[in-house]
């Protein structure tokens, strides 16, 4: 990697060499090279003081300035078929590159300084936009809810509740509860529906004592259901089902 070579005035030769087109008013692809190379090593030997190894690039482009005016001196040989290639051409081509990036230089120097004069404020949305949730049409969610579905849910708890039996002391004779009635459980339900405006239709099995009161108290949703004093939600396939009252 080249080590960068800045001078209290330029930074490189080839700085130096477009400060001295520049002062001259000169067209770059038409250097005077002569007159540009008297001027350049006028100004090496004001540098003369500085340090080798920062002086050793501008050396070097001075031995190549006399290498070129040698050549523009001296008379080219005679070639018929051939062109005469000037020798400023690959001088002038390093120059018109560094002349790019040093122009490209000032152009990120000034978007950096225009940078720092821009502030952004945080984004704030306030709490009911931030809250705000798109509304669904009751009709999407219950089309999604089917009886099969109802089905599954009540096989489902009715495995978990023969999963909760002891293998040993199932067995054994047991006292058990009056069972309810369609009507009676209908109320229940009702009642319950009241007090809970919505609820887990699966939560609500569970809680029942026995398989013949899930199996009544799942008729007594549908009935409910059919009566339209509740309605059954599920928001999405296979989530859980709730329940809505309605008209209890």
């Amino acid at each position: 990697m080249a080590i960068p070579v800045k001078l209290p005035v330029f930074e490189g030769p080839l700085d130096l060499l477009l400060h001295l087109i520049d002062k001259n008013k000169v067209d770059i692809y038409d250097i005077p090279i002569v007159e540009i190379t008297d001027q350049y090593m006028a100004y090496i030997r004001q540098m003369e003081r500085e340090d080798l190894g920062v002086m050793s690039e501008f050396m070097v482009m001075a031995a190549t300035l006399m290498d070129i005016k040698c050549k523009m001196l001296l008379p080219a040989p005679v070639q018929e078929e051939s062109v005469e290639e000037d020798p400023r051409a690959e001088l002038v081509a390093k120059l018109l590159e560094y002349k790019m990036y040093k122009y490209m230089s000032y152009e990120l120097k000034e978007r950096l300084e225009n940078a720092e004069k821009h502030f952004y404020k945080k984004p704030t949305i306030p709490p009911e936009v931030a809250g705000y949730r798109q509304p669904v049409s009751p009709s999407e969610l219950l089309a999604d809810v089917t009886l099969p579905q109802l089905n599954r849910v009540f096989c489902m708890v009715m495995r978990k509740r023969e999963d909760k039996l002891d293998p040993i002391r199932s067995k054994f004779g047991k006292i058990e509860q009056e069972e309810t009635s369609l009507s009676e459980k209908l109320e229940d339900v009702r009642a319950y529906a009241k007090s809970h405006s919505r609820f887990s239709f699966l939560d609500l099995l569970e809680q029942q004592a026995s398989k013949m009161q899930v199996v009544v108290t799942f008729l007594a949703i549908l009935e409910l259901m059919k009566m339209g004093d509740i309605r059954i939600i599920q928001e999405h396939t296979f989530e859980e089902i709730k329940i809505e009252a309605v008209n209890v």
